[in-house]
């Protein structure tokens, strides 16, 4: 089983760097902890700061309230064994917050924090970047004038290890709280108590969730029927992974085509007549190609008749900006790691994984394998500064315990992975329930077909596919960093979020 992105955060977050003592102190008693609170990395349990602000959305001014705090996570026997920190905007001329629509927000690796949806995409703060989102100096944040905070609360929430959030409890056992299962179950729990204690319960509720966070906001949806007897009226996947829906081998190799494209169209390296097209008048033509034609091809390995191959690898070429010879050197199925470095090789450039408008430069042009990702770079040198003055200066959440943009998670138990399947169940049961997917065309990591490809197989009776969308942009992984996609995405999230809430006293039923 793949998860894209996670082995991304697997060689970012196991990297000692990242771990942190907290996480292994001994059990501590309430007295001896609030001792040592000023004086060492120790997370508070339960705790509060609140600010007001101001933003203008669509040309209208909106006043809000954010809390930025930690709720506790407890064990069986009602102890405290963890806190998850969360950041929480409330719109505050709203009396009525039983028909507010409330967005609980969730980022992925798994290990990362909720810092990139947080001030890049949904809140009313944006980090200060170009307008193709790139860092510029200063540092920090900015004004979000297409932020949903117009039509919706929302909560970010940092999981166990990720920004502010630590294990507590010396003795938990991490298994509880770093597995595809234990996430959703713990959060689940967490999730239900945050709507008990801010009174959120008539109101209606979308899961947004980023890469893995894609996995854990669809298992949450089913978790939060089953478990907590919450239903909510839409899920976001924005660049989804696989989310336990196979797609190895054969079918795994071709979905990656009209990514390929994608790309070579942006590095203006295709044939001079698809350079010439929109981009989105050239992907469907890959597309039909890549289920009509090559996945057949790939299925007859090494059988397949020497003439077709050669038409195949022809095409393959003409699609992806690679050559004929290259092509067919890697039996017709070049790798990403592969595409990454060849794409661009006689420009003396790589490519970026997680977003391939980003380019790079390696200490030979020679390989198979990139030095660097050189978006993820890019990233980190905006985001860790924006995300510390914000929390820690601007919203005066004062604290010693390091921020993890990306935490020590791992071992992660990826066993019984069915969230894919679970969201199906959730949908099933609750008429209500919408699923919208979010892609950038230029992601190499969660391919913005493979996501079409998770949106057919979500469900193979085809009954739910009124209730399933699908998005796509010319940015990458993030897609938001980009103006104008920020803009057009936060458009259809606030579509999504309108659509999604039933009209008064519409029944749930079909």
């Amino acid at each position: 089983m793949k998860f894209k992105l996670a082995v991304l955060m697997l060689a970012v977050a196991t990297s000692a760097a990242f771990a942190q003592d907290a996480d292994k102190a001994p059990a501590l008693s309430k007295e001896r902890a609030a001792e040592l609170q000023a004086s060492e990395r120790l997370l508070k349990a339960d705790s509060q700061v609140t600010k007001t602000g101001q933003v203008t959305i669509k040309g209208k001014v909106v006043p809000y309230k954010v809390t930025a705090g930690t709720q506790p996570v407890w064990d069986k026997d009602g102890k405290v064994s963890a806190s998850l920190f969360y950041t929480y905007y409330q719109r505050s001329d709203v009396s009525d917050k039983s028909k507010r629509p409330l967005v609980i927000s969730f980022n992925g690796g798994p290990g990362s924090a909720s810092v990139w949806m947080h001030i890049a995409y949904t809140g009313p703060k944006v980090l200060n970047l170009d307008a193709e989102g790139y860092p510029i100096q200063p540092y920090g944040v900015k004004d979000n004038p297409h932020s949903i905070l117009d039509v919706a609360d929302i909560v970010y929430i940092d999981p166990v290890n990720t920004g502010f959030s630590r294990i507590l409890d010396g003795k938990s056992d991490r298994a509880r709280f770093f597995g595809v299962n234990a996430d959703i179950q713990y959060l689940a729990e967490w999730v239900s108590t945050f709507v008990s204690r801010e009174g959120r319960w008539t109101s209606p509720k979308y899961l947004v969730g980023e890469s893995y966070g894609t996995s854990r906001v669809a298992g949450l949806a089913l978790e939060l029927q089953n478990a907590q007897w919450m239903y909510v009226n839409g899920v976001v996947l924005v660049s989804p992974t696989e989310l336990g829906l196979k797609r190895d081998g054969v079918v795994d190799d071709a979905l990656k085509l009209p990514y390929y494209a994608a790309t070579a169209w942006y590095q203006k390296v295709l044939p001079a007549d698809l350079q010439a097209k929109d981009l989105k008048d050239v992907l469907p033509e890959v597309e039909a190609f890549t289920t009509d034609e090559l996945l057949p091809a790939l299925a007859k390995g090494g059988f397949i008749d020497a003439a077709k191959k050669a038409q195949i690898a022809a095409k393959i070429a003409r699609y992806s900006g690679l050559s004929v010879e290259y092509v067919v050197q890697n039996n017709l199925a070049v790798q990403p790691e592969q595409f990454w470095k060849e794409l661009l090789r006689k420009q003396g450039k790589t490519v970026g994984r997680l977003d391939s408008r980003y380019l790079g430069i390696d200490k030979t042009d020679s390989g198979d394998k990139v030095d660097y990702n050189a978006e993820l770079t890019s990233w980190l040198h905006s985001f860790t500064p924006a995300i510390n003055q914000y929390l820690r200066n601007d919203l005066g959440y004062k604290t010693d315990v390091k921020y993890n943009l990306f935490g020590d998670v791992h071992p992660w138990d990826f066993k019984n992975e069915k969230t894919g399947e679970n969201l199906r169940l959730a949908m099933a049961a609750n008429p209500y329930l919408k699923v919208l997917i979010q892609s950038g065309y230029y992601d190499g990591a969660c391919t913005y077909f493979d996501a079409k490809y998770t949106m057919w197989q979500l469900d193979p009776s085809g009954k739910l596919k009124d209730r399933l969308s699908f998005e796509g942009y010319r940015s990458g992984h993030m897609m938001y960093l980009r103006s104008e996609d920020l803009a057009t995405a936060n458009d259809d999230l606030r579509n999504f979020i309108k659509s999604a809430t039933p009209a008064p006293n519409a029944p749930a039923k079909y």
